[in-house]
């Protein structure tokens, strides 16, 4: 149940469970993990063009690669409230507040994670705030290994473009970076940020990936199995059509799941306009299927991503094979492979990801967990992991690492 707390919080909205309560419920997750990280194997020298002017011998770097390096990382670690009013004639007023915690470092705790209020009833629910969209929850549904989070998550090439996560202006048909004349590892890491730098021990998620803010979602009932999510991105920051820098950026995510019995598949689309003045939009498009045969279970996650503006459009596509086997009463073993093409005819852009790891129940609130995972990025792409990235990749870097940690819901 904690899992679909942190992974599917909207779509937990469907259960009729969470609306029988009273009073408010304090839940959460702590989740802490000794970690060792590098990211070796960069295409090198690279030569950036940080003035626009042509790039020169004195902006060629070669150390492009990120030394091992050991951590101790939170990975999705949640406080939260939720609970429910009943307000009579069939409807229920429901809400959650839901924050991370950084329970590594002395980090700020905040609800950023789904928060949101709703009126619930027969007609299914209505909910607005932050919220996870059909298609993020998909993923995260998807993903085999326990909170959908370090650095095994599916997140790490899910919505991606080369390693581009999408999230604030359009990489692929921007204007070339610039950022001076300061020629440093930092500012080169910088430029080459289209094409996926992420912060250290950070979030590396796509657009597709992240929460939605100023959002509202209608969730169906419970059809023999099948729910239907639509959410709506409110344009908020719409500006004037006469300003230098025009938004109007609002957005729409569409889903269907169906569970009964051993057997999980869904289909998502989520499209994203920006309003600026290339008229950019960024579309997600998800399939899966996943099936319990008692020993484990098996699945298949396709994903499309597409990105135009008034210059073109490029795309590319990904999918994932996770697999879980319980091999004693408490212990199981979790993997997943997965595969990013190249963006359009652009060669040399993709990925592969491995994950295998080991999850040992003590109890049905703590896990002890072992986990290895490495991505092997093509020489023009730069993948990171999608929680918990290592951080300044370059083109052609593959990140990897283990964790050994421990998980506790309450």
């Amino acid at each position: 149940m904690q899992k679909k707390i942190i992974a599917m919080a909207v779509a937990g909205l469907m259960s009729g469970a969470a609306f029988a309560q009273s009073n408010v419920t304090i839940y959460g997750a702590a989740d802490v993990t000794f970690d060792n990280v590098k990211a070796g194997g960069a295409t090198g020298p690279m030569t950036v063009d940080f003035d626009g002017a042509g790039g020169d011998a004195a902006n060629t770097f070669t150390n492009l690669n990120q030394p091992a390096r050991n951590r101790v990382s939170a990975n999705s670690s949640i406080l939260g409230f939720k609970g429910s009013e009943a307000l009579g004639n069939g409807l229920t007023a429901v809400f959650q507040f839901e924050g991370s915690v950084a329970n590594d470092t002395a980090g700020a705790f905040n609800f950023a994670r789904d928060s949101y209020v709703g009126i619930a009833g027969g007609f299914g629910t209505v909910a607005a705030g932050i919220l996870s969209g059909p298609t993020r929850s998909l993923g995260a549904a998807m993903d085999p290994f326990l909170g959908a989070t370090g650095i095994t998550s599916n997140s790490a090439l899910l919505g991606k473009l080369g390693g581009a996560t999408l999230v604030g202006a359009n990489p692929y048909f921007a204007a070339p970076v610039t950022t001076g004349n300061d020629n440093t590892i930092a500012n080169a890491q910088a430029a080459f940020g289209a094409l996926g730098y992420c912060a250290t021990s950070g979030t590396c998620a796509s657009l597709f990936d992240t929460r939605w803010n100023n959002a509202i979602a209608y969730i169906s009932p419970n059809m023999a199995g099948l729910t239907i999510t639509a959410a709506y991105v409110a344009n908020e920051n719409k500006t004037r059509d006469d300003v230098a820098n025009k938004l109007n950026t609002r957005g729409y995510d569409i889903g269907a799941r169906y569970e009964n019995g051993p057997i999980m598949a869904g289909l998502t689309y989520n499209k994203a306009n920006l309003g600026d003045n290339f008229d950019t939009s960024a579309a997600d498009t998800r399939a899966a299927f996943k099936y319990n045969f008692g020993a484990g279970t098996v699945g298949l996650l396709w994903d499309r991503v597409k990105v135009e503006d008034s210059a073109g459009s490029v795309k590319r596509n990904a999918w994932f094979i996770p697999v879980t086997f319980n091999v004693t009463a408490n212990g199981k073993i979790v993997a997943q492979y997965g595969q990013a093409g190249d963006v359009s005819d652009t060669s040399d852009t993709g990925a592969k990801m491995f994950a295998l790891g080991y999850e040992h129940s003590l109890s049905k609130r703590t896990t002890l967990k072992a986990v290895w995972s490495q991505i092997k990025n093509e020489s023009f792409a730069a993948y990171d992991f999608g929680v918990n990235s290592v951080g300044g990749i370059f083109p052609g870097a593959d990140p990897k690492g283990f964790q050994v940690g421990v998980r506790h819901t309450f």
